[in-house]
């Protein structure tokens, strides 16, 4: 019954924006639902990254911070990632199309076009840099009596700095979202044929919740790095802008050289990424199938 009246309520919109269009309408759903279930977790991995320190300890900071701060920088990556991952699927496809008509006859292999199209999507979607921005400074304590809300976060830096230093953080975050969109989708359909066949629609939503979780823990894993250095650069206001490398050696130093202590956060950043992936990758096939 719920499904029918799903099915129902996303009817006309379908409609409207037409075969191509309803892969942005998934994207932009599932994530919304993710990020409503995910958030704390992820406030709790923030403090990870910037401070280095446990998982205990990053709860009890949140415990003091009270609960009114719990959701607390919620619109940014609400916003941010119901648009980035619309972008990330519906210009997937869309660059897949174009690309592979461009491609007939041409003799470029099929795997190369859709890794193309992957790369330019996840390049795309480093627009949305300055959503991610905003959110690292309404998660970092260090800025809660000086940033009300989204929107004064945002007039503080565009009046004050510029709209240069919204942009603080985009290498690491270009050289997060290309090359993890290609393997996403590239890895994608072979890994749901190594499960076992699903013949209802409550198993095509454990393998799909399954394949996209497994893709996403370990993308956050190999990536996690690229996250510590983007929220260490966007957790600084003004000043020079510093390279990856530069970021990443003041860490390692100040980590004490550690490669445990550069990963601390990675075993939740797994997890977290698990349950988002595979909730994202799960609601997306399934809506689709609704649409």
């Amino acid at each position: 019954m719920l499904e029918v009246l799903a099915g129902s309520a996303l009817s006309l919109p379908c409609a409207q924006l037409g075969d191509h269009g309803k892969h942005y309408v998934c994207g932009s759903i599932a994530a919304f639902t993710n990020i409503l279930i995910t958030f704390p977790i992820q406030k709790v991995l923030f403090r990870q990254q910037l401070h280095g320190v446990l998982a205990t300890e990053a709860v009890r900071q949140l415990q003091r911070d009270g609960l009114r701060n719990l959701y607390r920088g919620l619109l940014p990556p609400l916003l941010q990632k119901s648009t980035a991952v619309a972008i990330m699927f519906g210009l997937y496809q869309d660059f897949s199309r174009v690309l592979m008509d461009k491609a007939i006859g041409s003799g470029v292999p099929e795997l190369v076009t859709r890794s193309f199209a992957a790369a330019l999507a996840g390049g795309a979607e480093a627009v949305l840099t300055p959503f991610e921005r905003v959110q690292t400074l309404l998660q970092d304590h260090r800025h809660h009596s000086r940033f009300n809300n989204t929107a004064h976060t945002f007039r503080t830096l565009l009046s004050e700095y510029g709209v240069r230093e919204c942009y603080r953080g985009l290498v690491p975050i270009l050289l997060r979202n290309c090359p993890s969109n290609v393997l996403f989708f590239g890895l994608r359909g072979p890994i749901k044929e190594q499960l076992p066949e699903a013949t209802t629609r409550a198993g095509h939503l454990v393998n799909d919740f399954v394949c996209g979780g497994l893709l996403g823990a370990a993308l956050g894993i190999m990536f996690y790095p690229l996250n510590v250095v983007k929220s260490r650069a966007q957790s600084k206001i003004g000043g020079s802008f510093q390279p990856c490398s530069e970021v990443l050696l003041t860490v390692w130093r100040e980590r004490g050289g550690s490669l445990a202590m550069l990963f601390r956060g990675a075993h939740l950043n797994y997890h977290r990424s698990l349950l988002s992936w595979g909730i994202i990758n799960a609601t997306y096939e399934l809506l689709l199938k609704i649409m």
